[in-house]
């Protein structure tokens, strides 16, 4: 992959705690590693912020509320909204605030990974079946090559988790899927190794057979950089 095409985009990594994400000690964890390592390569790192007026202007249907009617997710009035501290952005990583899930819904971000002159999209974030799931299909139909680092991405359920990887494995056609240990390995030119689809809609799912359909994903294949 080339460096001078490429850009780490880190979806909702905030303080907002009411979803009780699974896991996000390890996601924390793995984002800290993989921001060091794109930093020290000179790759731009964006960060994008959902937030939601306190006033309630511009909130989404039946967004859920506090009993006073302010926003209960990402109120613009706490702290919430700040990207935690362990990653919190330092100066030139570029910030994209957004009022939908999806980071691409009347943003910049098109517009700033055009003018970076951005072909391959590195992403991850929060939460799987939600902002991560919809920002990865508006990437996708943008004409970014996508390489998904599952273990940056976590939610309330494990179920929804697993059947959204599934589905953007599926349907998203420009797309690895890396961990984090991989795609520093494949930036820094080393043999690496990546999940692929070798066929369209290659994990064909049911309620009983899901976790073994999902492990699949761990099923990867090596590659010469």
């Amino acid at each position: 992959m080339n460096k001078h095409n490429t850009a780490l985009v880190l979806i909702d990594l905030q303080k907002e705690s009411n979803f009780g994400l699974k896991q996000m000690d390890q996601v924390v964890t793995n984002a800290n590693r993989l921001i060091n390592g794109f930093r020290e390569m000179d790759i731009p790192i964006i960060y994008t912020r959902q937030i939601n007026r306190a006033d309630g202007v511009g909130l989404s249907l039946k967004d859920p509320l506090n009993d006073d009617g302010t926003p209960f997710y990402y109120n613009s009035a706490s702290e919430n909204i700040e990207i935690l501290d362990e990653i919190k952005p330092k100066n030139g990583d570029i910030v994209i605030d957004k009022y939908r899930w999806s980071a691409f819904h009347e943003t910049s971000l098109d517009l700033t990974l055009k003018s970076l002159n951005v072909k391959n999209v590195v992403i991850g974030g929060v939460v799987t079946d939600g902002c991560l799931v919809t920002s990865v299909f508006d990437a996708y139909f943008r004409d970014y090559q996508i390489h998904l680092i599952k273990d940056i991405c976590t939610a309330s359920n494990t179920g929804s988790h697993m059947a959204s990887l599934m589905m953007i494995a599926n349907w998203v056609y420009a797309l690895k899927i890396y961990d984090t240990a991989n795609i520093l390995k494949c930036m820094n030119g080393e043999e690496y190794e990546a999940w692929e689809a070798d066929t369209v809609d290659p994990l064909h799912y049911t309620p009983e057979n899901m976790q073994e359909i999902f492990n699949k994903l761990n099923e990867q294949r090596r590659y010469s950089s």
